[in-house]
């Protein structure tokens, strides 16, 4: 079931969680388990987060379930085409903020792994 908002703009800014998730459904389908280790490395994801997560995802269109694994644990999700298209759009508006701080002389701290 999805929601009246079918613009990508209506979705965003998008939570950390949010966009950690549909990046990690972005080069295909996965499991939660996959998509929860995925994230957590963008974003600190326990299990209560990610499904609650993935519920108002469902409801909001922007990702399906495709299905179970052979062993009917695993449920397997994959980004919609609005999915997409919101993913894209909060990209854009990221890639827009990041470029405002540039302008101002902010320069991004390096990160180690």
């Amino acid at each position: 079931m999805s929601t009246a908002r079918t613009s990508p703009e209506d979705h965003l800014p998008l939570t950390p969680a949010v966009f950690a998730i549909l990046l990690a459904l972005a080069d295909g389908e996965k499991h939660g388990y996959a998509i929860m280790q995925e994230a957590r490395e963008h974003v600190s994801m326990g299990p209560g987060t990610l499904y609650g997560t993935l519920d108002r995802l469902l409801t909001a269109g922007l990702v399906v379930e495709t299905g179970l694994s052979e062993d009917e644990r695993r449920r397997y999700y994959r980004v919609t085409p609005l999915g997409r298209r919101v993913l894209t759009a909060e990209t854009a508006r990221l890639q827009r903020a990041v470029a405002m701080a540039q302008d101002k002389g902010i320069r991004p701290i390096e990160v180690k792994a």
